[in-house]
C-alpha cells in the first residue's frame, strides 16, 4: 500500500478548488450552460437584499436561515465567489475531520488518509462546493459534533447541534441517535470518554446476534432522563429556539414558513430522484392535506426507528445509515441530498468487510448506473420535451431499490463497534449477553 501524507493531500485538494472555482467564472461567462449551481444565485440574491436592509426572504425560492445570507454577505461588498470559497474550505475541512475521527479511534495513520482521499478526491463532492453549494457547511458541523462527543465535550456538542438543525432542519433525525448514545458508556460531564479503538482491523466478521441486539437496546434506553441526556436536550433546544426566535423576530412568518415549515409539508412537481414525484406531479393542481402532505413520513419513520434502536451505540455508522435511509424515501431527492452522506462514508470504511475489486465495485456501479439511468430519462424529458414522465417514475423506483440494496450489503458486511467503550454493567446486562 503507498504511503500517502495528509498534508501533501490537503494542498493538492486547495488548488484544486480553486481551479475550479476560477475555471467556473470563465465557463460562467463564454459559455451556454453554467457551472455555478442556480441556488448559489439564490443565496447571493438573499445575500444582497440583507445588505440593503431588506429581508432575504424577498428572493424567491430562498428556503433557507438567515445565516446562510449573513454568511454570504461579502458577496455584495467583497466578491461574488467569496460563498465559493467559504463552501470550499469547509469542504476541506470535513477532510481534516474525518482524519481526526479515524485517528482517535486508534485507526492506523495510511488508512485514515485513504478514507480521507475517499471524500476530498471524490468528484461529486469537489464539485459542490466549487458550484457555490451550501451542504459541507452542514457536513463539516455534523463531523465536528462527533468530534465533541469523542472529547467528551457535551456542552459544545448539543450548541453546535442546536444551530445545525436551525441552520438545516434535516440533522433534526440524528436528535435519537446523539441522546441514545449518551448512556453509561459516556462518563459524566467535565470528563472524557473511553473510546472503543480500531483494533482487528475490516477482516472481522460482522458481530450481529439477537443478545447482542437486545442488549445494545437495554443499554441505550437505561436511564432515559440521565443528566447528560437532559443537559444535551435543553442546550441543544434553547440553541435552536434562541435562533429561531431572533430570525422570527426580524423575518416573522415568511421566514418560519419559507426556512422551515415549507421543508415539512413540501410538494414540488419537478421530476426528481424520489419516487413521489409522479403523483404529486399528477396532482399538483388540487390542494393536498396536511395529512397526506405528512403521511409520505412514515416509510421515513419506521425505518429510522428500526436503525437507531439498533445501531445507536455504533454513532458513525448510525448516523450513515439513517442518512442514506432518508435520503432515499425523502420526497423531494436532488443530487446535492447525497453529500449528507458521503462525509459519513469515510467514517465507516475501516469497519467494513466489503471487498472493493469486487462487491465494492458492484455497489458503486449499481448505485451510478442506478443514477445514469435516471439522468437519462430526466435528460428526454428536460432538454428533448419527450413525454417520458413513467419511464422517469419507473427509474426512480430502480434507484430506490439500488439505494437499499447498496444499504443492506454495507449493513451485513460492517463490524459493529460502538463508539465508547462499557464501563459497567449490571448482573441483569451481564445475563443477557450470556443467552
Amino acid at each position: 500500500m503507498v504511503t500517502v501524507d495528509m498534508r501533501p493531500l490537503l494542498l493538492f485538494s486547495a488548488f484544486l478548488r480553486v481551479f475550479l472555482i476560477v475555471y467556473g467564472e470563465w465557463q460562467d461567462k463564454h459559455m451556454e450552460v453554467r457551472y455555478t449551481d442556480v441556488d448559489y444565485f439564490v443565496f447571493s440574491d438573499a445575500a444582497d437584499l440583507m445588505a440593503s436592509g431588506k429581508s432575504p426572504y424577498e428572493r424567491t425560492t430562498y428556503r433557507y436561515s438567515p445565516l446562510l445570507a449573513l454568511l454570504l454577505l461579502p458577496n455584495t461588498f467583497l466578491h461574488r465567489s467569496w460563498g465559493k470559497f467559504l463552501f470550499s474550505a469547509s469542504d476541506l475541512l470535513v477532510g481534516v475531520f474525518i482524519y481526526t475521527i479515524l485517528k482517535k479511534c486508534s485507526v492506523p495513520k495510511n488508512i485514515c488518509t485513504y478514507c480521507v482521499m475517499a471524500w476530498l478526491l471524490n468528484p461529486f463532492t469537489f464539485t459542490i462546493g466549487t458550484r457555490g453549494n451550501c451542504e459541507p457547511v452542514v457536513c463539516a458541523i455534523i463531523l465536528w459534533i462527533i468530534i465533541c462527543l469523542m472529547n467528551g465535550n457535551l456542552l459544545q456538542a448539543a450548541v453546535w447541534y442546536g444551530l445545525v438543525v436551525h441552520f438545516r432542519i434535516y440533522p433534526i433525525i440524528y436528535a435519537p441517535t446523539l441522546v441514545l448514545v449518551l448512556n453509561h458508556h459516556f462518563l459524566r460531564l467535565g470528563q472524557k470518554p473511553v473510546l472503543r479503538i480500531w483494533s482487528s482491523g475490516p477482516s472481522k466478521k460482522p458481530e450481529y446476534s439477537t443478545a447482542a441486539t437486545k442488549l445494545n437496546v437495554l443499554v441505550a434506553i437505561k436511564c432515559i432522563f440521565s443528566a447528560e441526556r437532559i443537559v444535551f436536550g435543553v442546550i441543544s433546544a434553547a440553541v435552536f429556539f434562541f435562533c429561531t426566535g431572533i430570525s422570527f423576530y426580524l423575518y416573522k412568518w415568511e421566514f418560519l414558513h419559507e426556512a422551515l415549515l415549507y421543508h415539512l409539508t413540501r410538494t414540488d412537481p419537478r421530476h426528481n430522484f424520489s419516487i413521489y414525484f409522479y403523483h404529486i406531479y399528477l396532482h399538483y393542481e388540487r390542494e393536498f392535506s396536511v395529512v397526506e402532505k405528512l403521511i409520505s413520513f412514515l416509510p421515513q419513520f419506521m425505518v429510522q426507528l428500526v436503525l437507531v434502536l439498533r445501531f445507536a451505540p455504533d454513532l458513525p455508522f448510525c448516523l450513515f445509515v439513517q442518512t442514506v435511509a432518508f435520503v432515499a424515501f425523502n420526497k423531494v431527492i436532488t443530487a446535492q441530498y447525497f453529500v449528507w452522506f458521503f462525509c459519513l462514508l469515510p467514517l465507516i470504511l475501516p469497519w467494513s468487510n466489503i471487498n472493493f475489486k469486487w462487491k465494492g465495485l458492484c455497489c458503486i456501479f449499481l448505485w451510478m448506473g442506478a443514477q445514469t439511468h435516471w439522468l437519462m430519462w430526466g435528460y428526454l424529458l428536460e432538454f428533448k420535451g419527450k413525454n417520458v414522465f413513467v419511464e422517469l417514475w419507473m427509474a426512480s423506483l430502480v434507484f430506490l431499490a439500488a439505494n437499499t440494496c447498496v444499504l443492506v450489503v454495507m449493513i451485513s458486511n460492517h463490524t459493529y463497534s460502538p463508539l465508547f467503550q462499557l464501563l459497567k454493567q449490571n448482573s441483569s446486562e451481564q445475563g443477557l449477553k450470556q443467552e
